[in-house]
Order: C-alpha cells, then sequence, then structure tokens
C-alpha cells in the first residue's frame, strides 16, 4: 500500500517529462512570436487518471516481472542441481568401473605374467633337452665319422667279438641255452686271439671265465622231458581200472567134532554152525575198503591225471622245479589209488613218474657276464683316442 500512495503522489516519469518540455515550447514560441498570447485552457480532469492507470500498470509489470525472474531462477537452479547430482552419480559409477577395470586388468596381468613364466620354463627345459640331445648326436657322429676314417682290418675282429658277446647274453639271459650262449662266447675268444694284441690280455682272462662258468651249467634235456611226458599223457586213457578193493579176511579154523561122549553139547553147536554155514556166512575184515569208481568219476579221474602232466611240462619250460615235482607226484598217488596195480603197463606208468619226479629242472644261470663291459669298455677307449687324434689333425 506505501507503494502505491507514493507511486499516486509522484507523478510518473512520462508526465515529467511532458512538464520539462513544455517551458521550451512556450519560450520558443515566444521568442518567435511576442507579440500574440494566446490563452492557457487549464489541464482536464483525465489526465491524472491515465497517469495513475499508467503507474499501477507498471508495478504490476514489475511484479510478474519479478515473480517470473524468482520462478526462472529458482527452476534454473532445480535444474541445475539435479543436473549436478546426475553429475556426481555418474562420476562416481565412472570411478567405479575404471577401480573394477583396474582390478581385472592387474588380475589378468598376473595370469599373463604367470603363465609367461611357465612357458618360458618350459621352452628352457625344451631348449636344454634339444641341447643335450644334439650334443648326443654330435659326439655320436664324431665316433661315428671317427670309427670309418679310422677303420683298419684289425677293428672288424672287434666289432665282431663284441656282437658275439651281446647275443651270447642275449641267448643265456633271455632264452636260458647255455649251449649256444657257450658257443658264441668261444668264437668271440677267437676273434680276440686274431687280434694278437697284448694290451687285451685282460679281456681274453675275462672272456675265458665266462665260458668256465657257461660250461659248469648243468645241461637239462628238456625237449626230451617234455617228449617223455606227453607219452605219458597219451597212456592215461588206455591204463585199466582197479575194482574194489577189500581188506584180507582172517584165517578161520573150522572146528570137528569130537569123538567123546561127554562133549556132546560143543558137538551138537559145531554141527548146528556147520549146517547154518551152508546158507549164510559171515566174515569180518579190518582196514578200509575203497570201492568201485562211477564212469563220470572215470573221465574226471583220467582227465585230472591228464591236467597234472600238462601242468609239470609248462613247468619244465618255466623252470619251476617245485610245481614240476608237486604235479608229477599228485599224478602218480591217483595212480597207485585208481589203477589196476597188477597190469604190467600201470606199474610202467607209475615207475616212470616216480623217476621224472625226481628230475631237477631248475637251474642257477650266471647273473652276468664280465666280457661285456669290458669289452664295450675298450671299444669306446679306442674310439675316443681316434676321434681325439682326427681333431687335433684339423686344428
Amino acid at each position: 500500500m506505501t507503494n502505491k500512495n507514493k507511486d499516486e503522489q509522484s507523478p510518473s516519469n512520462d508526465q515529467q517529462d511532458v512538464k520539462a518540455l513544455a517551458p521550451e515550447n512556450s519560450t520558443k514560441e515566444s521568442q518567435v512570436e511576442p507579440a500574440i498570447t494566446t490563452p492557457q485552457t487549464p489541464p482536464s480532469s483525465k489526465e491524472p487518471e491515465f497517469e495513475e492507470k499508467q503507474g499501477k500498470r507498471g508495478v504490476k509489470l514489475g511484479t510478474v516481472a519479478i515473480v517470473l525472474a524468482v520462478i526462472f531462477g529458482g527452476g534454473l537452479s532445480y535444474q541445475i542441481q539435479q543436473q549436478t547430482s546426475n553429475y556426481e552419480t555418474r562420476i562416481a559409477e565412472l570411478e567405479s568401473q575404471l577401480k573394477a577395470t583396474q582390478t581385472n586388468v592387474s588380475s589378468d596381468m598376473e595370469q599373463i605374467k604367470t603363465q609367461t613364466l611357465e612357458q618360458a620354463k618350459t621352452v628352457a627345459h625344451k631348449a636344454e633337452v634339444i641341447l643335450a640331445q644334439q650334443q648326443k648326436s654330435i659326439q655320436s657322429l664324431q665316433l661315428a665319422v671317427a670309427d670309418v676314417k679310422g677303420r683298419r682290418p684289425n677293428d672288424w675282429l672287434l666289432a665282431e667279438a663284441d656282437y658275439l658277446v651281446k647275443l651270447a647274453g642275449r641267448k643265456l639271459f633271455l632264452e636260458h641255452d647255455v649251449v649256444s650262449a657257450t658257443r658264441l662266447m668261444e668264437s668271440a675268444d677267437q676273434r680276440i686271439a686274431a687280434l694278437n694284441d697284448p694290451s687285451l690280455v685282460a679281456l681274453r682272462q675275462s672272456m675265458a671265465n665266462d665260458i668256465t662258468k657257461l660250461r659248469m651249467v648243468p645241461l637239462i634235456d628238456r625237449d626230451g622231458l617234455v617228449l617223455r611226458l606227453t607219452s605219458l599223457q597219451q597212456q592215461v586213457d588206455s591204463l585199466p581200472l582197479a575194482n574194489a578193493i577189500l581188506p584180507e579176511a582172517p584165517e578161520v579154523q573150522k572146528q570137528q567134532v569130537s569123538g567123546d561122549i561127554y562133549d556132546w553139547q560143543d558137538n551138537l553147536m559145531t554141527s548146528l554152525k556147520d549146517f547154518s554155514e551152508n546158507f549164510i556166512t559171515f566174515r569180518s575184515r579190518d582196514g578200509n575198503v575203497i570201492p568201485l569208481l562211477s564212469p563220470s568219476q572215470h573221465f574226471y579221474l583220467r582227465e585230472n591225471i591228464k591236467s597234472k602232466i600238462e601242468t609239470a611240462i609248462r613247468a619244465i619250460y618255466q623252470e619251476q622245479g617245485e610245481i614240476y615235482k608237486v604235479s608229477l607226484q599228485a599224478a602218480e598217488q591217483w595212480s597207485t589209488s585208481f589203477f589196476d596195480q597188477d597190469n604190467n603197463a600201470v606199474k610202467e606208468f607209475d615207475a616212470t613218474l616216480s623217476k621224472l619226479s625226481t628230475q631237477n629242472i631248475q637251474v642257477d644261470y650266471p647273473v652276468k657276464l664280465e666280457t661285456q663291459a669290458q669289452l664295450s669298455d675298450v671299444i669306446t677307449d679306442r674310439l675316443r683316442r681316434e676321434v681325439t687324434t682326427i681333431i687335433t689333425e684339423e686344428k
């Protein structure tokens, strides 16, 4: 209200401009026409009303402008605040994403480092293995070159002796063929003797020791044993079986009737006993009774004896002395218990089984041959000396 009264009491800016311009115009007019005077008409009553309306309108416009400015400023500040909060939220999200990315990158880098180290170690190990193989290959090539380059006629005899000794070892340890191993060792000794080299006396002594050990090994005719057992196995079906075996009954002395009349009671009992024996006879036997076998039991008996002989044959080749002996003893026991012992074929069968069961089929062979290692050392030493000579000549 105070503002309105002040606006009503004070003239508006337009009115002040009009009043300020009025004297200037009057002075101008008085200067141009000083002689003419016109009466001044009093101002009408409409001008104050117009000025009052103009003042109120200006106040309203100002108020509206202020309200609009406040509303616009508040909305603008609210919008700015919202944008600021959105920016802060977005920045926080970006920071969290950045931290997660950094964490993932660091873990990935650690994994990559670990994998790289492992791969590097693997590659280094492979390189070392390849380098070692290459060095061995180079050494073997050098030995081969030296062997070819410095080959002498006598060296072939040494190589043949080495081959024969190795072959003798295979025959002895893998096939247990003592005869072949002995002959191979003798052939190798002949090759060494042909060299006529005094430095090989120790080698020839080792070969002589090995040959002596091989000759001391007892020879077993495995093929002969197998053939004899096979022949016995084929005779099993033709051997006769024994009947039921009963123990012998004791002899019973027959009582005689006496001539004494006073022995009439004993004579009567003796007569009655003799008369009853014509119908029924009782005999007592002490001992075990071996009953007869059924046909199916006959078959199983023969097959079991054949199986035991077959087990003994396998034990011969595998040199299992205990299994060989037990198998033949079991076959002999069954033959004695169930075949007819009065038959000559059965007697010969049992005697052969008993003799073969005592045969020794297990032999202690030498653990190793001394000549193998010593001969290999001699050949390696000679090749090494030849390689050294060739390298020295090339330098």
